[in-house]
């Protein structure tokens, strides 16, 4: 070997040593704080050696404001691509020790590479934020660099699985791209998303607010519903997104990974035949259900904070991943409200998108009632739902537990809107409403002028019950399927979904249908 090529290979070492080396004394003082640097969260994300990083030694063109005496390699983002458990991703993490992680033209350019080669090779793309905006000093450079990160996740989207972890800040414009992915994560305590910080807020309305009440974890997964998961700490995030990953296939072509599964198919479980309470009004938690049928009783929730009158999250039948959809008795009686319908039309959205079958527990009193529903738009946002579910073509399996009442019956994935297996138990109630509003308007005139009111409606009430509030007349029409004993669901459900593996439906040729946002 030559001696110039000797020193070129030199100068190399160093150039790579330079990029990939951090201030001790910065470092340090990320740790205290309960941070990792951005090379560590990679390199505790990714399988152990399989990083392969592009553009480590790009910096940036600005001539301004003296930025051309200071151009470390990388510009403040590490990009990549390597293996979880095994399969190929591609990954961004921005490095708030360089510039603040302030994007600038070639920050922007290393994403959007890495964007189109996971879109390109068909593999999920990661993106770990942490940065203090836009780079000023590069003025409107960097805002049209959001911009073209923008247009690609909304490509990406429904193309490949889109994942944002959120380690540090992430302000205004920079808000829109995690919001345009799959998934949001946050840290308690470290992670903060708003589009006006506190001060601008404060110096415009004059309120005044904390960056933790304004854009933290628990304010984003529990009031605004803009992020799906909460961490404790880092290392929490980093196995959150590993499991999410787990259920989901690597692009939109793919089917959703199998693992191998020793839960029998057959397994009945005695535990759901009295789940259900004897008094139809007693609530009871559709999450204890769901863990009794999926396999090893494995719920993988999304937004549990938000919306919590519906569940939302991933399991599997038979090795085979499925989104769950279900009601949940425990709080607002399972009704469907504004939020609701957009947790799970989202959701639906997403597994239709990525072949992941969808099941659906239904225990519905109906539609939220009240004004500040009605002035939110629960027309609207419910009419999401519904939408959402028209449009899937996935395999569709729907239970009815108890309560499946009105248009609620309807939107919650019925026979109607194209299900493709309906179960009912038979504490399953199919009516328009409950028996007593039923009883109060259809016997108006008859208990007005009745000798003893109150008798008579008990026994119309009990009447209209044993007509109405089962799964009989229903079944008697087709729109259910089959009436199940409870402990029989999980061997029905994972005969369904055998059954319905192999789907194909034809659907009217359009460009795009207009969801009612």
């Amino acid at each position: 070997m030559s001696s110039t090529t000797a020193e070129k290979i030199e100068e190399l070492k160093r150039r790579k040593e330079q990029a990939m080396s951090s201030d001790p004394t910065r470092t340090e003082k990320r740790h205290a704080k309960g941070k990792y640097t951005a090379r560590e969260r990679i390199e505790k994300l990714l399988d152990p050696g399989t990083f392969r990083e592009t553009d480590m030694l790009a910096r940036h063109r600005c001539r301004d404001f003296g930025m051309e005496k200071k151009r470390p390699e990388g510009d403040g983002v590490i990009t990549g691509s390597g293996k979880i458990n095994g399969r190929l991703v591609y990954i961004f993490s921005q490095d708030f020790m360089v510039f603040g992680g302030s994007l600038g033209e070639v920050f922007a350019e290393k994403i959007c590479k890495i964007m189109d080669m996971a879109m390109k090779y068909g593999a999920p793309v990661i993106g770990i934020n942490d940065s203090g905006g836009a780079r000023i000093q590069e003025g409107v450079v960097s805002l049209g660099g959001y911009a073209e990160i923008f247009y690609r996740n909304v490509m990406a989207s429904g193309v490949v699985p889109q994942i944002s972890a959120i380690m540090g800040p992430c302000a205004g414009g920079a808000v829109y791209s995690p919001a345009l992915t799959d998934f949001t994560m946050m840290v308690k305590g470290k992670s903060h998303m708003f589009i006006t910080g506190p001060e601008v807020i404060k110096s415009v309305t004059r309120e005044e607010v904390t960056f933790e009440e304004l854009g933290g974890a628990m304010t984003h997964n529990s009031r605004s519903g803009v992020a799906h998961l909460m961490a404790e700490d880092e290392d929490h995030c980093i196995e959150q997104i590993r499991a999410l990953l787990s259920f989901l296939p690597s692009n939109n072509l793919e089917d959703p990974p199998h693992e191998p599964c020793d839960d029998p198919s057959d397994r009945t479980e005695e535990d759901l035949n009295t789940i259900i309470p004897d008094d139809p009004n007693r609530p009871y938690d559709m999450r204890d259900l769901v863990k009794l049928v999926v396999d090893h009783g494995e719920f993988f929730e999304v937004q549990p904070h938000w919306a919590s009158n519906i569940i939302i999250g991933f399991s599997r039948l038979d090795g085979h991943t499925v989104g769950v959809v279900g009601n949940q008795p425990n709080f607002l009686a399972g009704c469907l409200d504004v939020d609701a319908s957009i947790k799970a039309a989202r959701f639906v959205r997403f597994c239709d998108a990525f072949n992941i079958p969808l099941v659906t527990f239904v225990d519905v009193p109906g539609f939220l009632p009240g004004t500040a529903q009605e002035y939110n738009g629960i027309i609207r946002h419910g009419a999401k739902l519904l939408y959402a579910y028209c449009e899937a073509s996935v395999p569709k399996l729907t239970v009815i537990t108890r309560k499946a009442y009105g248009g609620a019956y309807d939107v919650m994935c019925s026979k109607h809107i194209r299900a493709d297996y309906n179960f009912a138990w038979p504490t399953a109630e199919i009516a328009v409403m409950g028996a007593e509003g039923a009883v109060n308007i259809i016997f108006r005139r008859e208990l007005k002028d009745h000798d003893n009111p109150t008798e008579r409606r008990t026994e119309l009430v009990d009447s209209y019950k044993d007509k109405f509030a089962s799964p009989y007349i229903a079944a008697e029409r087709g729109y259910i399927d089959e009436v199940i004993e409870p402990k029989e669901t999980r061997s029905r459900l994972i005969d369904a979904l055998d059954a319905t593996m192999n789907k194909r439906e034809s659907r009217p040729a359009k460009k795009h249908g207009n969801i009612p946002l």
